[in-house]
């Protein structure tokens, strides 16, 4: 039991305060300030999120949707080039007939017969040059084409700049640390 004294002068709980003089509840204003603050960053984050989820994002699509278009449209055009530059390079090269200018045509009394013959005729493959032309520059394409590759290993984080030896030295520094806090309670509580 405690002890309270029996007087009228108890410190404790004084009898003679009005509600009246007891100091108003204050608002606290800098909990409420830093509400409103946090929350108009939120409110700023969501409406940032918003426009880039309505505006960016459909842009980038759209971005990204014409540029395979166009390659597409780059990627058939260009075997087509090939077919047309192989069927003119085919034509160019096959043998015209024409007249030799050392034997001359003259009119003599023989009689020519006219047998029928199949004479092959010089009509390249067209469409077997410009697969095979496609063929090469794509191969060409390849070879030519860098393809980047790694050649170490990432350089970062704390063990590649100090290692396993340093690992272990901190390791036992931080026991030994440890044990002393031990020791050092121990002697100050006895």
């Amino acid at each position: 039991m405690a002890f309270i004294p029996e007087d009228d002068d108890n410190e404790f709980f004084p009898e003679d305060i009005d509600d009246e003089t007891l100091p108003e509840e204050s608002s606290n204003r800098t909990f409420i300030i830093a509400a409103s603050v946090l929350g108009g960053i939120i409110l700023l984050a969501l409406i940032c999120v918003a426009a880039y989820a309505l505006i960016v994002i459909p842009n980038q699509r759209d971005s990204a949707a014409s540029a395979e278009a166009t390659q597409i449209a780059i990627d058939t055009q260009a075997p087509i080039m090939l077919t047309e530059r192989a069927e003119a390079d085919a034509l160019a090269q096959a043998p015209l007939a024409s007249p030799s200018p050392i034997a001359s045509p003259t009119a003599s009394a023989t009689p020519v017969v006219a047998v029928a013959t199949e004479t092959p005729t010089a009509t390249p493959d067209v469409a077997a040059t410009g697969t095979v032309a496609a063929a090469l520059t794509q191969a060409a394409d390849a070879i030519l084409t860098v393809v980047p590759t790694s050649s170490a290993l990432p350089d970062g984080g704390f063990a590649d700049d100090v290692g396993i030896p340093g690992m272990v030295v901190m390791m036992i520094v931080l026991i030994a640390v440890i044990f002393f806090a031990r020791r050092l309670r121990k002697a100050s509580v006895a």
